[in-house]
């Protein structure tokens, strides 16, 4: 159950942004076989002047069209497999136009007991949904 936070310039259109995501969502379910329903995702859009991604001196240009992605998710996954899953966001992210110096990506691993999905109950300490297998 990633949560995904999306941060991108304000411009794009409701569907852009839709995609943005949408793309997104597809490649953790390729990559990472969860369910179409662990599908939690906040696209926040920024002012000019609010996002600052240069290219960590790999020397690239980024445009004004960067994508920054947070994937929040348990722990587990191999380096493989979270490459993989970089890889497969960076191509459906090009299939919807954003090239590939635009996606920045971090990724945050926890554990089953730092989620709540609601009614401020631990569901996969108290057992009401199971824990994933990675």
């Amino acid at each position: 159950m990633p949560l995904v936070r999306i941060d991108v310039n304000a411009g794009r259109s409701p569907e852009d942004l839709g995609g943005i995501s949408r793309s997104i969502h597809d490649a953790i379910l390729a990559e990472y076989r969860i369910p179409e329903r662990d599908y939690f995702h906040i696209v926040t859009e920024h002012a000019e002047g609010q996002i600052y991604a240069q290219d960590a001196g790999l020397g690239f240009e980024r445009s004004s069209n960067v994508v920054m992605i947070q994937i929040f998710t348990q722990e587990g996954r191999s380096r493989e497999a979270k490459q993989s899953l970089f890889a497969a966001i960076a191509a459906r992210l090009g299939e919807v136009g954003v090239a590939g110096e635009d996606v920045f990506l971090g990724y945050v691993e926890n554990t089953a007991s730092d989620w709540s999905f609601g009614f401020g109950r631990a569901q996969y300490v108290t057992g009401e949904l199971t824990v994933p297998r990675k």
